[in-house]
């Protein structure tokens, strides 16, 4: 339904539309705006929540992805030092009842109430210096996600340097 229809003023409605462009386009009129797929990242690290921890000899991020199966989690190291845990939710196939009609012709499932959350799961962090990107490990158990990053191990401290001053 288009909201001109409904009597919202057309000018303001123009105004309000190139304000909210959210072309992905790169020709767009409007390349200032965020693409739509930034604000779905943004909108899906907003949503996934994340503890980090530190350890003597590793760091631990701990995800709450609940309703994910393990095939459909990604975890992913970008430009040497952002770790990236990415993963989807959609709708679960009701088993064709939503093809079979009853006596009225309706369909048997009807959702009355829907508050798990679909949608994408995202989180990207910063790995520290000392973060070793070779070596991490993750586990899920639960609906939440365990992400290790072994460090490494400390510099050996630098010896000091004699330097023998010569007469000239």
């Amino acid at each position: 339904m288009d909201l001109r229809d409904m009597g919202f003023d057309p000018t303001v409605l123009d105004t309000l539309h190139e304000l909210l462009d959210l072309s992905d386009e790169p020709d767009a009129k409007s390349h200032h705006a965020p693409s739509r797929a930034f604000l779905r990242d943004k909108k899906a690290m907003a949503a996934t929540p994340a503890d980090v921890k530190e350890y003597p000899n590793s760091y631990v991020f701990v995800l709450d992805m609940p309703g994910l199966k393990p095939d459909q989690i990604k975890v992913q190291v970008e430009d040497g030092n952002m770790l990236v845990v990415s993963g989807e939710r959609k709708r679960e196939k009701e088993k064709d009842l939503k093809d079979q009609k009853d006596g009225a012709g309706g369909a048997l499932l009807r959702y009355v109430k829907m508050e798990r959350r679909l949608g994408k799961f995202l989180k990207k962090f910063v790995l520290p210096e000392n973060a070793d990107p070779e070596k991490i490990s993750a586990s899920y158990q639960d609906g939440v996600l365990t992400v290790t990053v072994e460090k490494r191990p400390p510099p050996e401290p630098k010896k000091p340097k004699t330097i023998e001053v010569q007469i000239a």
